[in-house]
């Protein structure tokens, strides 16, 4: 039996993630020595939601803070240079920022600062505001902040039913971008059934790169018996590609969600043929090259690739970093 690996593409980084880590690498490489003993850059909270993206540049000298009553007062006065994740904050979070003086560098994703704008276009408008996310997702609490009393945060279709809007007040519907396409029709379906006259935004919240990765995942998962999906447990997006890499597979296989190739269980693959291998949008090649390696080591020599769409998105760095 030829035992084989097949490769999602697009996998990996994406243009807003890729932006992101570029924001806080442009200011470690720039960055001088410091006689203060303050670090070069604080970050709040993970950069992009990859446990070894944010070890590497802890490494090389950036501190991650869940929030920003953890950086000093010395650093506030010195100028360091604080980042946004690209997951977005919320107006309190910017307030809290600007009232302590402290030097702000935003990597949001660009596709994540388009639904905080079109919230508050939305709310100037009159409308109330139906939000599908993750409770407690770093997107979804700074989407959410933009209006916390326009904004109604649902997860499932079932949450449909605890909404009450009368006939006469405008809806409009907004998503996390890292959501699920198949999750979200069923939401969408529920919504438009509970309230037919609710709105649509103007095009998807649900971003290129999360559907990009799902169509590639299901792809692939019609020639394997099993998939490894790399991402942490945190990455929304990663845990949406095993949920669809699992929804495709059905009963042929299952798929499995790892970190890296040492969390991988050769009893995964007893009696497999055929190994689907994709990434998050937070996840480094590196990573995906250690799985293919792990597998190879268990006997699956065959490499080959299915690709969907080429992807040629790329987002400019921050202002404030545009002349480094």
């Amino acid at each position: 039996m030829t035992k084989r690996i097949v490769l999602a593409n697009p996998r990996g980084f994406c243009a807003g993630v890729d932006r992101a880590i570029q924001t806080v690498d442009t200011i470690l490489r720039t960055a001088g020595p410091r006689a203060d003993g303050l670090p070069p850059v604080y970050v709040r909270r993970q950069i992009v939601h990859n446990k070894h993206v944010v070890e590497q540049l802890a490494g090389r000298g950036a501190v991650f803070v869940e929030e920003l009553n953890e950086i000093p007062d010395a650093a506030a006065e010195a100028g360091i240079p604080v980042v946004f994740s690209a997951h977005g904050v919320s107006p309190a979070v910017q307030r809290e920022a600007d009232a302590r003086g402290l030097s702000i560098v935003d990597a949001t994703c660009p596709l994540v600062g388009k639904v905080h704008r079109e919230v508050l276009r939305f709310v100037r408008e009159g409308y109330e505001i139906v939000y599908i996310g993750h409770n407690g997702h770093d997107e979804a609490v700074g989407v959410v902040g933009e209006s916390p009393e326009h904004v109604h945060l649902i997860e499932h279709a079932a949450d449909v039913e605890r909404l009450d809007f009368s006939t006469d007040t405008k809806l409009v519907l907004l998503s996390q971008t890292t959501l699920s396409v198949d999750e979200t029709a069923d939401v969408i379906a529920a919504l438009q059934r509970r309230f037919p006259w609710i709105e649509l935004p103007p095009s998807s919240d649900i971003c290129y790169a999360t559907s990009n990765r799902q169509e590639a995942v299901k792809l692939v998962a019609q020639q394997a018996d099993c998939m490894v999906i790399v991402g942490s447990a945190n990455s929304s997006n990663s845990v949406r590609l095993m949920e669809v890499a699992n929804e495709a597979l059905g009963a042929c296989g299952e798929a499995h969600r790892v970190d890296d190739a040492a969390e991988m269980d050769p009893a995964w693959f007893a009696g497999v043929s055929t190994v689907g291998v994709s990434s998050g949008a937070s996840v480094p090649d590196e990573l995906v090259a250690g799985v293919v390696e792990r597998l190879q080591g268990l006997g699956f020599h065959d490499v080959s690739t299915v690709e969907t769409i080429q992807e040629n998105m790329h987002f400019v760095l921050p202002k404030a970093l545009r002349s480094v």
